[in-house]
């Protein structure tokens, strides 16, 4: 089944410039379990969580990230779960997994290996978040190595049980949580599949790698990569709502475009500043930063580094957005205010929302545009520059 058949792709929510430049990948999801454990009336990965099927939260996450395939194992029959799950996400394609974790990973490369790419990346649907950062680690680590996983630390003290009672210690200096996405050479992990003669199960597929003799490299995982398995894992947790704001101001000079909310204005003057000077995408990345305290736009995108001289600002705010993701929050409604005396805005408010919203990832009804003079009164009623001030939500 061609999950993205007749959908829109539904707006990248953006990813760091390194992943954005890397080889292509192809991506697989297992999410061909029964999911008991986590006691929701369906398989897990089909179950809500923050709004959405469990499984659309990697999806979209992988999408956004530039796989070129995304295949998803399956559970026979469900094929409505997965059709509302996947709907308008490019380039999802089910099918149906086997008997066992490692049977479904086998059947989704087998399915790749008509047309494949030179990497692919092995995640479990139960994992909702990717953070980039460990997406950019793990296709760094495969210039150097045909396989690498995310790990963390073991931090507690370890215990043998034997029959409820400690039979020994293990030392956690020497051992690692494993996580998913994995990533692979396709070749190597394909053929590691086919020669795999292990337990009827692999537990993750760095051990099928490892038994056909590859090197895996270990990498930096990320504690929001954590597995959800039980019924309290689905809860929503009763966090408080966080706001931040974020306040922008540029200069209008000649021979300068008018970039505002990532749209071109037409003008006899533009913004001047470092980038494209989009004083309203500005601001807004100060909100959300501001929202999670994360700094300023200055920390993430200094003003001293050449790489940022002329760059759009649209790639500020979906990295913005991003570690607003990456935190725990999902964004509730957005409300930007510009400042100055000429051009008119109003025709252009719709578009402007238009493209907020798609940037940020939300509906286009969580955004406002609005524009407003200060009576001739200042630096913006001369004519002299343009303001503009932002401010967010953020929840879980």
């Amino acid at each position: 089944m061609d999950c993205g058949r007749g959908g829109k792709r539904l707006p990248a929510r953006g990813m760091s410039v390194p992943v954005s430049a890397s080889p292509p990948f192809a991506a697989i999801i297992v999410a061909a379990g029964k999911g008991l454990r986590a006691g929701q009336p369906l398989p897990k990965q089909f179950a809500p969580w923050r709004g959405m099927p469990l499984l659309r939260h990697s999806a979209l996450a992988l999408a956004d990230a530039g796989a070129c395939t995304i295949l998803v194992a399956i559970p026979d029959g469900a094929d409505e779960l997965v059709g509302a799950a996947l709907e308008g996400i490019d380039g999802a394609i089910c099918i149906t997994g086997g008997a066992t974790r490692q049977e479904s990973v086998r059947n989704a490369l087998e399915r790749l290996s008509a047309n494949p790419a030179p990497l692919v990346l092995i995640h479990d649907a139960a994992r909702p978040r990717i953070p980039p950062q460990v997406i950019t680690r793990l296709l760094d680590a495969l210039e150097r190595h045909p396989a690498a996983i995310p790990v963390l630390p073991v931090v507690d003290s370890l215990a043998l049980d034997e029959a409820g009672l400690m039979a020994g210690s293990a030392r956690r200096e020497e051992l690692r949580r494993v996580q998913t996405p994995q990533a692979f050479h396709f070749d190597a992990i394909l053929a590691a599949h086919r020669a795999w003669r292990g337990a009827p199960d692999a537990g993750d597929d760095a051990q099928v790698a490892r038994a056909a003799g590859l090197a895996v490299a270990l990498v930096d995982g990320a504690e929001a990569l954590r597995k959800l398995t039980y019924a309290e894992d689905f809860m929503n947790p009763a966090s408080p709502v966080r706001i931040g704001t974020g306040f922008d101001v540029h200069r209008l000079v000649a021979g300068e475009e008018l970039w505002l909310c990532g749209l071109k204005i037409p003008h006899d003057r533009g913004l001047a500043g470092h980038s494209d000077a989009d004083v309203a995408l500005h601001a807004l990345v100060d909100a959300l930063l501001g929202a999670i305290g994360a700094g300023d736009i200055g920390v993430h995108f200094p003003p001293s580094d050449p790489q940022w001289r002329g760059a759009a600002s649209s790639r500020f705010v979906t990295h913005a957005v991003e570690l607003v993701g990456a935190a725990g929050y999902r964004i509730g409604n957005i409300d930007l205010t510009l400042i100055c005396e000429a051009p008119r805005l109003g025709p252009h408010r719709d578009a402007m929302r238009e493209n907020v919203a798609r940037l940020c990832d939300v509906d286009i009804a969580a955004v406002n545009v609005k524009a407003t003079t200060t009576e001739r009164l200042g630096f913006t009623g001369r004519g002299e520059g343009i303001a503009a001030q932002a401010a967010v939500t953020v929840c879980c």
